[in-house]
């Protein structure tokens, strides 16, 4: 993420850069990851494995009472596709799913010893994406989120840090929820009744997950929200940021193609969600 889509570092024994999501906070270092097979997992079997659009998954557990959740990121891929012009995923990423916390910390530390435990994690490598992620209540949201990132970087070579997490955020809702139903309307609605705006110009100034807080995060999926269901201008220029990002031309900065697509884009966006209804 950030002008990097992910966090970004060296690994002193492959020289390979591995970029990691919001749930992957990373202090240094890191162990060896061998990308050739399923990651060495002492304390359980991978015992199950699926095939699901672009995503591989495999599990330590029975994975068919997720069924439908796999359907529901398989389709994911088709969302962006229509939403974001982005085509299908350019390679296959890898999602591993633990039985319970204590497996998945216990891998995490193989792996990544040195990064903070964080429940649910995007790892991109030399173009590879996966994701490591365990069975609990929100793990559902974790993996829309996570695949969404994922997908994204299978076709861009970048994404600015803020727009990487607020498309992630938007997208980590049931598609019949994504417009109207986020936890972020209500704490937004307060912020904007009390004249607390982030404009996309500050949240472009983020370079660093740790610039990162709530307040961030929800004005990113803010912004996202304003571009997918307000003006079809800011709609298009979303579209064609992107478009160039892919393209490998200079996008420049998204502020400045909305100010020149929606003229007082701030406020329209401040109007919108004062206006919208489910």
């Amino acid at each position: 993420m950030r002008n990097e889509p992910h966090l970004q570092f060296r690994n002193p024994q492959s020289e390979l850069p591995i970029r990691l999501s919001r749930r992957a906070f990373l202090a240094s270092g890191a162990a060896f990851w061998a990308t050739s097979a399923l990651p060495c997992y002492a304390a359980a079997t991978w015992i199950d494995h699926r095939s699901y659009g672009p995503f591989r998954c495999h599990a330590t557990f029975p994975m068919g009472d997720l069924t439908p959740l796999f359907q529901e990121l398989s389709a994911l891929e088709a969302e962006l596709q229509r939403t974001l012009a982005v085509p299908p995923a350019q390679q296959l990423v890898d999602v591993y799913l633990l039985e319970n916390e204590r497996e998945h910390r216990e891998l995490l530390e193989q792996l990544y010893p040195r990064v903070p435990y964080r429940r649910a994690l995007y790892v991109q490598r030399a173009g590879k994406g996966s994701v490591y992620a365990y069975r609990h209540s929100e793990l559902a949201i974790d993996l829309r989120h996570e695949c969404t990132h994922a997908l994204l970087h299978t076709n861009l070579p970048m994404v600015p840090l803020w727009l990487d997490e607020g498309l992630a955020e938007y997208f980590e809702m049931p598609a019949p929820e994504r417009a109207s139903e986020h936890p972020h309307f209500s704490k937004l609605r307060w912020n904007l009744r009390f004249g607390m705006v982030r404009n996309i110009n500050s949240l472009e100034g983020c370079r660093d997950l740790t610039e990162m807080g709530s307040a961030e995060y929800r004005f990113a999926w803010a912004w996202v929200h304003f571009m997918l269901h307000g003006p079809l201008p800011a709609h298009r220029a979303l579209v064609q940021f992107l478009g160039d990002i892919r393209h490998g031309n200079p996008p420049g900065q998204l502020s400045e193609r909305l100010a020149r697509a929606v003229p007082n884009a701030e406020r329209q966006m401040v109007q919108h969600f004062k206006q919208w209804r489910r």
